[in-house]
């Protein structure tokens, strides 16, 4: 990261605070849970959060919930809308005197279904509206919650219910919609993808963040080992090496200027990563080599990119 002045310097400066209660009905080793968790210790207790059906709906199951902050429940393609409401209501309560914390945020969560499909129309228009709220996305790459079927954010070569791997067809055809772009497009003050196993860089980008009023996004890898056919144990250790792959790469862009805050000087071998899940082990029989080769050329020429521009 730069040397702008933050609170967060190491693993030490993680908030102590919790809004996450222990014992979640999630599944075990959710990388969505780990980078959720870390975002709430950095939006702080006067967080509104607005959810939709997905897996981090169960979080809250009536009467129950596992988190400390309000919890709005809302319809698929109403996220933003839900927020836009919530916002309005804080302004038109602070006019009538109610005295709210000034650091009240609304924050979205929605998985990949929402954020890439399902939502995009409605996000769209909150975005040509500039509404001040924050959207965090755990991207596990597919429909988690329903099945594991296939969404716009599955990788290439991906095993999903809905494109499986066959003699004809390996898996997913078609590359991940580049949902960063899209936002970028909208001319928004803030855009960050983070990792829960960079806990300091997903922190300050939070920090940072705050200082800009508008449509901040938040891209988080969710790791799934549900879906991902992974082993829980191993969350951390896969969402590190998407990083170290540059499957993942960690950026931002302040209206509209990227800079990437983590760039690994060398790229660890795609398929490091890849071996570490079933959805992709139909990939290793000898008869997909070409395609392995696409896949870590297409991440080699994205990150040569980087190279020739960022390290000058």
């Amino acid at each position: 990261m730069s040397s702008e002045p933050t609170r967060y310097r190491t693993l030490k400066d993680i908030p102590k605070e919790e809004y996450m209660a222990p014992g979640t009905p999630l599944c075990a080793g959710c990388g969505a849970q780990l980078a959720l968790r870390l975002a709430l210790k950095a939006l702080g207790p006067h967080t509104i959060v607005v959810n939709v059906p997905g897996c981090v709906a169960l979080f809250a199951i009536y009467p129950y919930s596992s988190l400390k902050l309000p919890f709005v429940f809302t319809s698929f393609v109403a996220a933003p809308a839900t927020a836009q409401g919530i916002v309005d209501a804080i302004k038109v309560l602070r006019s009538k005197g109610v005295n709210l914390p000034e650091d009240t945020k609304v924050l979205v969560v929605v998985g990949d279904g929402a954020a890439y499909d399902i939502g995009l129309q409605s996000s769209s228009g909150a975005l040509h509206r500039q509404l001040d709220h924050y959207y965090f996305v755990y991207d596990n790459e597919a429909y988690g919650n329903t099945g594991f079927q296939y969404s716009s954010a599955t990788p290439f070569l991906s095993r999903t219910t809905t494109s499986e791997a066959t003699d004809r067809v390996p898996g997913n055809t078609f590359w991940k919609k580049d949902l960063f772009e899209i936002w970028r497009a909208h001319g928004v003050p803030y855009i960050a993808t983070v990792a829960a196993s960079k806990p300091v860089d997903l922190l300050r980008k939070f920090e940072k963040a705050a200082r800009f009023k508008g449509p901040k996004l938040f891209l988080a890898l969710g790791v799934c080992p549900t879906g991902w056919g992974s082993d829980p144990q191993m969350t951390v250790k896969i969402d590190k090496l998407a990083v170290e792959t540059g499957i993942w790469p960690l950026k931002e862009a302040v209206y509209g200027e990227v800079r990437h805050t983590y760039i690994p000087r060398s790229l660890k071998p795609v398929e490091e990563y890849l071996r570490t899940q079933r959805r992709f082990a139909h990939l290793f029989d000898g008869k997909h080599d070409d395609l392995l080769k696409e896949y870590q050329a297409r991440v080699n020429a994205y990150w040569e990119k980087v190279w020739s521009t960022e390290l000058k």
